[in-house]
């Protein structure tokens, strides 16, 4: 698996346990994982957080790949399953709720 996930950060955040100082967020009030998916929603997709900005709700897979990439993470695909990367609350991995 590649781990220079890093250098496509746009951010210039070397990884995401990274303490960004007084210029960004202390880590120990974030997420370990910088990229968080709620729950399922009732009515089907998954909320969405990138550094604790909203990127929307993913319906798929492919939607957060999307969001991940408009973040400026252009390898996203590998970060799905890196709990270093990504939080998956509640729920299975890869399932967004009804069909």
């Amino acid at each position: 698996m590649n781990n220079d996930h890093a250098s496509s950060d746009p951010t210039g955040s070397t990884g995401p346990t990274h303490n960004a100082g007084a210029d960004g967020p202390d880590p120990t009030s974030t997420p370990a994982a910088p990229v968080v998916v709620g729950r399922p929603a009732g009515n089907g997709g998954r909320r969405v957080t990138i550094r604790a900005r909203s990127a929307g709700l993913a319906h798929s897979d492919a939607d957060l790949v999307e969001f991940l990439r408009r973040a400026g993470l252009l390898d996203a695909e590998d970060l799905l399953d890196d709990p270093a990367w990504v939080h998956w609350q509640e729920g299975p991995p890869h399932t967004y709720g009804p069909n």
